[in-house]
């Protein structure tokens, strides 16, 4: 038997105002950040118009389907978490459906990272975890369910990713079945990563493609696509498991009701069953029913991989130097504004990946989809806006916290680095986390008066330290004291 894994990604970003430098909205007061940013506008027109094209009515094939079928049909899901906000902002109907799909015991949903960011891209995972963290959590609150099988945005992967992703607990995880990685192997076994054990689920993207990409092409040689030529194609290619993923967008949005995609949809699942060797299954089904073939070697160093573009790697977000830019920018933001909660939030929001998505600027059929995609006219007023908006934000990183101009590292010495804080609050949060042996090794050096008076330009605190001595035994009442005044 061939398992057939129908899955899809549902994502929807929430979009910036492209006129927020062009009308001068730069460094205004404004009481909410989120709206002060983002387009409420058009992110509820363009969510609702794809509920109605895609989601209320394709949820509504799927769940026909599973109860027609009688458990036989299967699909899964992987919703972000600004999706399901969106959902519950713009359309509850929506989510209601997806819930509705859940409650059948025939649809799985798989974790991903809560605001499809590139958190795993960072140095330090704790990001990356927080944030699948959170996003099972979502899961478990809205369908009563942690998942156990992992999708990371846009596939992203490499033998980092899945060693972090297998210490949290999870059985499975998804990415791209690339030529590159397998050699002469098909991707339609289940591997694991060198020298892990967490089970590596490969999408057939030549056969997803077919419907994510070509679907609609009258200029395709195999136009039009049928169910029933489809499920031939299925029945004819060897393995244990051809894992489909796609975007559930392709489901009426990129291609619409009227070129026949959701009959498509209908008949499909008839179509495949009719072959005695062919069965749907979830992820976790088909790790329990095929073991590995054989491992997986995607280094972290330049061998990163994903299912974007033709490239299939991380040139689609991080390709050209404005992206780049904006990336780095916005990572180097998260020390200094974890300290706000208020702050922390909007900076998540500043981190979904479409953002840098829309500043991709190589041409050819790569740069149509980016385009097809992208609110901007050119990559470069997706840059532009980006970055005008980020200046405003870490302008407002620098009030909130009463930024230093550079941060303070606790030590204990011998370089065992312990936290670093940018501000006097978080200063005093870290006094008790760090520990009296690494306050008195900086006090004794004179470290806090010295980043007082030249970081924070505070020269009535850095007195009032310099008179503290590194014995005394209310050390850290004293220091407490002292900022706190």
């Amino acid at each position: 038997m061939t398992d057939i894994c129908l899955c899809f990604e549902v994502h929807q970003p929430f979009r910036l105002k492209k006129d927020f430098f062009w009308g001068r909205q730069m460094f205004k007061r404004a009481s909410d950040l989120f709206d002060y940013y983002f387009s409420d506008r058009d992110n509820r027109e363009v969510f609702d118009k794809i509920a109605g094209k895609c989601y209320l009515p394709s949820n509504e094939i799927l769940l026909d389907r599973i109860e027609e079928l009688d458990g036989k049909f299967k699909v899964s899901f992987s919703l972000s978490g600004v999706f399901v906000e969106q959902c519950e902002r713009y359309n509850p109907d929506v989510l209601e459906s997806f819930k509705q799909l859940g409650e059948t015991g025939c649809v799985e949903f798989l974790d991903q990272t809560y605001y499809h960011s590139l958190t795993s891209l960072y140095t330090d995972p704790t990001e990356f975890i927080d944030q699948i963290k959170m996003h099972s959590d979502m899961m478990k609150d809205i369908f009563n369910y942690r998942p156990k099988v992992f999708e990371n945005t846009e596939f992203i992967y490499n033998n980092k990713i899945a060693n972090i992703v297998q210490e949290l607990g999870y059985r499975g995880i998804f990415t791209e079945g690339l030529e590159r990685v397998l050699g002469w192997r098909s991707p339609n076994y289940v591997y694991r990563p060198v020298d892990g054990r967490i089970n590596v689920l490969l999408r057939n993207y030549k056969l997803t493609d077919d419907i994510g990409f070509r679907f609609s092409s009258k200029r395709w040689e195999e136009y039009p696509l049928t169910a029933e030529k489809y499920s031939s194609w299925l029945a004819a290619t060897p393995g244990d498991c051809i894992n489909l993923f796609a975007d559930y967008e392709t489901l009426g949005e990129h291609h619409w009701a009227d070129t026949g995609i959701h009959e498509f949809l209908k008949h499909l699942p008839y179509e495949i069953l009719k072959w005695e060797h062919l069965n749907f299954a979830t992820p976790t089904e088909v790790i329990e029913r095929h073991e590995p073939k054989g491992e997986l070697d995607v280094y972290e160093i330049g061998g990163t991989i994903s299912w974007a573009d033709l490239e299939r790697d991380l040139s689609c977000w991080l390709g050209n130097t404005m992206q780049w830019a904006c990336y780095t920018y916005h990572k180097d933001m998260l020390s200094r504004v974890k300290s706000s909660k208020k702050l922390y939030k909007i900076w998540h929001y500043l981190g979904l990946s479409d953002h840098l998505y829309y500043m991709f600027t190589m041409g050819g059929g790569p740069g149509e989809v980016h385009s097809y995609f992208s609110p901007y006219n050119t990559p470069y007023d997706a840059f532009v806006t980006m970055m005008s908006i980020l200046s405003d934000f870490d302008s407002r990183i620098h009030e909130e916290i009463e930024q230093a101009d550079e941060p303070f590292i606790f030590s204990k010495g011998r370089g065992r680095f312990i936290k670093t804080v940018w501000g006097k609050k978080d200063f005093l949060e870290a006094l008790d986390e760090v520990g009296i042996g690494s306050l008195k090794f900086h006090q004794r050096r004179g470290d806090f008066e010295k980043w007082v008076r030249k970081c924070l330009n505070d020269d009535k605190l850095a007195d009032e330290l310099k008179k503290i001595s590194a014995d005394d035994k209310r050390l850290l009442k004293k220091i407490k004291e002292a900022f706190s005044t």
